[in-house]
């Protein structure tokens, strides 16, 4: 089960892709499945300027609340960009990388997070 400071954060995440045109985004609850993280965050972006802007946006927002980035891969490429800040960890691909890597089904194990359910 996932915290509240952590549905808070990754809510602003959320915020932050979706103020960039982030697509099809989705929230993985895998605090049950895995160490590594409490939760992913997968979106999508049409080309390289918005998938970064959609990082660097996610990157300010979560930072001005208290949750700074540990590290970050891919920025140069934008293909597909990861954004680990502990708790979070934040994927953003373009379409090709997302439909190849398919995270979704690879953390079916998982849960996914109905947002409305977060926000209210």
């Amino acid at each position: 089960m996932i915290e509240q400071n952590i549905k808070e954060m990754a809510l602003l995440a959320v915020d932050a892709l979706e103020d960039k045109k982030g697509e099809d985004i989705t929230v993985i609850d895998i605090s049950e499945v895995s160490v590594i993280a409490d939760c992913f965050i997968i979106a999508g972006g049409s080309n390289k300027s918005q998938i970064q802007a959609m990082s660097d946006s996610v990157e300010e927002k979560l930072g001005r609340a208290g949750m700074p980035l540990k590290q970050s891969e891919g920025y140069g490429s934008a293909n597909w960009i990861l954004l680990d800040f502990g708790d979070i960890i934040v994927h953003i691909f373009d379409n090709e990388n997302r439909l190849f890597y398919d995270l979704e089904r690879i953390w079916s194990d998982g849960r996914k997070i109905d947002l409305t359910g977060w926000r209210s």
